[in-house]
């Protein structure tokens, strides 16, 4: 089963679902808005991508941070800060039987989901 982890009106996750079902496969949403964000998932997304990757660091939740806060980011505020702000995590996240992806890339996900 996959599951797309985001945020349900966000619109790279809507591309990703319109990716999905184009393609006929079976997927879950876990929107962060409504059912939080795992704390599990996130500790193993940031341990294996490090928080370079997991955080969006181009959106707009990102440039509201205060700027003493982007400059000391690392893991532990990564976690902290995604936890308190669920925007700031990259969309979407899928999670499949053959692993994670982090971003909607159609080729990659063409690669692998296929």
């Amino acid at each position: 089963m996959i599951t797309v982890y985001g945020i349900r009106n966000c619109e790279t996750v809507r591309k990703a679902r319109a990716w999905l079902d184009t393609q006929g496969l079976e997927y879950r949403v876990h929107d962060y808005k409504k059912e939080g964000v795992p704390a599990d998932r996130l500790d193993e997304w940031l341990e294996r991508f490090g928080w370079e990757t997991v955080i969006n660091r181009r959106g707009m939740s990102w440039r509201h941070l205060p700027e003493a806060e982007r400059e000391v980011m690392d893991a532990e505020h990564a976690t902290e800060a995604a936890r308190a702000n669920p925007s700031l995590i990259k969309r979407p996240i899928v999670e499949h039987d053959g692993g994670t992806l982090v971003g909607f890339d159609t080729e990659k996900w063409q690669e692998v989901l296929r």
